[in-house]
C-alpha cells in the first residue's frame, strides 16, 4: 500500500484553499510545519505571523495560499479524513466477508496512528493529534452550513458513508447504519481525548484501546 500511496495524491476541495500547497516547496513547508506548531501551541495560539518567523518567510506569502488559519485547519483535517479513507479502500477492498471487511474498518478507524513514509513532508502523528483536539473548531462555527453546501466536509462525510454502507451490507435490517458510523468515527477521537485528558471517564487506557470497545460496542449492535 506504500507504492501505491506514493503515487496518490489527497484531493481537497479547492474552494479551501487560494493556491495548492502541494504545487511548491514552500506550500509544503506551510503544511509541515503548521502541523507541528498547532500540535505544539494549540490552534488558538497558532498564527500565520508565528508560522512565517518559523519558516523564513513573509506573513503575506502565506496568504497566498490561505485565506486564513480556518482555512488551513480545515485543509490539513480534510488531508488526513482522505488519508484515511485511501487506507481504508486499500485495506478492505479485497476482503469478501462483510464482518471482516467491517472489522478491519473499524481497526483503521480507531487504531492509534503511525507515521507515514510514504508522505515526508506530513507528520499523520501529529495530524492525528490535532484532529483529535482541534477538528471540532473546524465545523463548530457559524459558518458550518454555508461550508458544508460548498463541499468542505465531502471527504469526511463520504469515509462515513462508506462505513455505513459497510454496517448495511452485514445487517440490512439494522435502523441507525450512519448514526453508528459517524459514532464510530467521532466517538474514536473523543475516546483518544478522554483517555489522555480524563481517564476518569473512559475504560479506555494501556490494556483497553478504542478498537476493542467500538468492535464490542458494533457487533453487540448489529445481527451478525
Amino acid at each position: 500500500m506504500e507504492h501505491l500511496l506514493q503515487s496518490l495524491k489527497i484531493g481537497i476541495n479547492e474552494k479551501i484553499f487560494i493556491k495548492d500547497p502541494e504545487s511548491s516547496d514552500l506550500g509544503k513547508r506551510i503544511v509541515e510545519e503548521s502541523i507541528l506548531m498547532i500540535h505544539e501551541m494549540g490552534f488558538e495560539s497558532f498564527t500565520f505571523r508565528k508560522l512565517g518567523a518559523k519558516i523564513g518567510s513573509n506573513e503575506s506569502s502565506i496568504y497566498r495560499y490561505f485565506e486564513n488559519k480556518h482555512k488551513l485547519l480545515l485543509y490539513l483535517t480534510s488531508w488526513y479524513w482522505g488519508w484515511l479513507e485511501y487506507q481504508l479502500v486499500f485495506s478492505t477492498n479485497s476482503i469478501p466477508d462483510t464482518k471482516d471487511k467491517l472489522t478491519k474498518a473499524i481497526e483503521i478507524m480507531t487504531r492509534e496512528t503511525k507515521e507515514d513514509s510514504a508522505f515526508s513532508h506530513i507528520n499523520e502523528v501529529a495530524l492525528n493529534k490535532i484532529v483529535i483536539n482541534e477538528y471540532s473548531k473546524s465545523y463548530l462555527t457559524k459558518e458550518v452550513d454555508e461550508e458544508n453546501k460548498e463541499g468542505y466536509f465531502v471527504i469526511y462525510k463520504r469515509l462515513i458513508n462508506r462505513i455505513s454502507n459497510m454496517i448495511k451490507a452485514l445487517d440490512s435490517s439494522y435502523p441507525y447504519p450512519s448514526s453508528l458510523s459517524s459514532t464510530i468515527i467521532e466517538g474514536s477521537l473523543h475516546q483518544y481525548f478522554l483517555k489522555e485528558h480524563f481517564s476518569s471517564l473512559t475504560d479506555c487506557n494501556e490494556d483497553i484501546t478504542p478498537t476493542q470497545y467500538f468492535i464490542d460496542l458494533v457487533f453487540k449492535s448489529l445481527k451478525a
